[in-house]
């Protein structure tokens, strides 16, 4: 199973369930840990590969090659920031089909699941945010929720809860039923294949340290900045606009994760096309979602009015808003 990723978007709020118990539908729930072997050992042999990778890129690789591994980390970064999570997840804005395609080609370099898949987990972790119906429920620790949520079995409530969400909108885009048809020809295509033959062709590199260096390092990579989401900006920061729910404002996970760790403001505001206060500070993302609506590709962007910030801020913030820190108004 391809590892997925990365809402608490609703007032909704269900407390854990406890193993063994009956929960407030009065269902009885009797889970016990099972661990996926078959992802423990992928997972090990790519981290073991990708440690592999680091010796090529620090004694063998061209200059070339590195950074093209960089510019497929921030491709594939962004099918999942403003592909899967902003577009297809929380329909944020909408987006023109040129725009969906690349989009859709920059997620399968990601290879962290089709967008279906994606986007139908990443719903279930907003609506059950920090519950058993979360996938990766941050209170179980922070190697669950980075990525020990792959090397398990789904928690019942996670597949339960999960059939309730409307996902219709999903399986009305074509783009995203042509990837969820040949997602595995397409990851192959894009993730693997691509990455390994050009730098072979365009700079002479080797086939070895192209693919060890620019498909399964860069992946390897690509999947940790992504669980940080998940993990760190869950665990450690600031709620500048509410105290009462765990993700938090984290700059460093923000930065590498090119704009998704303002994660309290994302998860008090999910509507937001920049899933930040700031704009297009510390935050890629949202200025190519912003280059986008210049030339007519993204449309509808949606964005919190500063009178319900202000109001949010004042209500459920803790206090630590730059505008209370600076006795500014907003």
């Amino acid at each position: 199973m391809a590892p997925r990723i990365p809402d608490s978007s609703t007032d909704e709020q269900i407390q854990p369930i406890e193993t063994g118990l009956k929960d407030k539908d009065n269902v009885y729930v009797d889970h016990k840990l099972q661990i996926a072997w078959r992802n423990v050992v992928l997972f090990s042999l790519l981290h073991i590969m990708s440690i592999y990778s680091i010796k090529l890129i620090l004694t063998s690789a061209a200059w070339q090659t590195i950074l093209f591994a960089f510019f497929l980390y921030i491709c594939s970064g962004l099918g999942i920031t403003a592909g899967a999570h902003r577009l297809w997840s929380h329909r944020s804005y909408k987006a023109k089909w040129p725009l969906r395609v690349i989009l859709c080609i920059f997620n399968s370099i990601a290879f962290q699941n089709h967008i279906y898949e994606w986007a139908r987990d990443h719903r279930v972790h907003h609506h059950y945010s920090e519950t058993d119906a979360d996938p990766h429920n941050a209170t179980r620790g922070f190697f669950f929720a980075h990525m020990g949520w792959l090397l398990c079995k789904k928690h019942p409530e996670v597949k339960r809860k999960g059939a309730n969400i409307d996902l219709s909108d999903l399986l009305a885009d074509p783009i995203i039923r042509f990837q969820r048809r040949n997602y595995l020809k397409l990851v192959f295509l894009f993730c693997f294949f691509l990455p390994t033959v050009i730098p072979a062709f365009l700079w002479g590199e080797s086939f070895w340290n192209a693919y060890f260096i620019c498909s399964v390092f860069r992946y390897c990579f690509t999947l940790h900045v992504t669980w940080l989401i998940n993990s760190a900006a869950h665990m450690w920061g600031q709620h500048p606009y509410d105290k009462h729910i765990s993700p938090a404002e984290n700059l460093v996970v923000s930065i590498s994760a090119i704009g998704e760790g303002f994660h309290n403001y994302h998860h008090t505001f999910p509507y937001d096309y920049s899933a930040s206060e700031l704009g297009m500070r510390f935050n890629l993302t949202t200025m190519l979602i912003n280059f986008m609506a210049k030339i007519g590709w993204a449309y509808d962007l949606k964005r919190v009015s500063p009178n319900v910030l202000k109001q949010r801020i004042e209500r459920t913030g803790d206090g630590t808003h730059f505008s209370l820190v600076n006795n500014k108004s907003l």
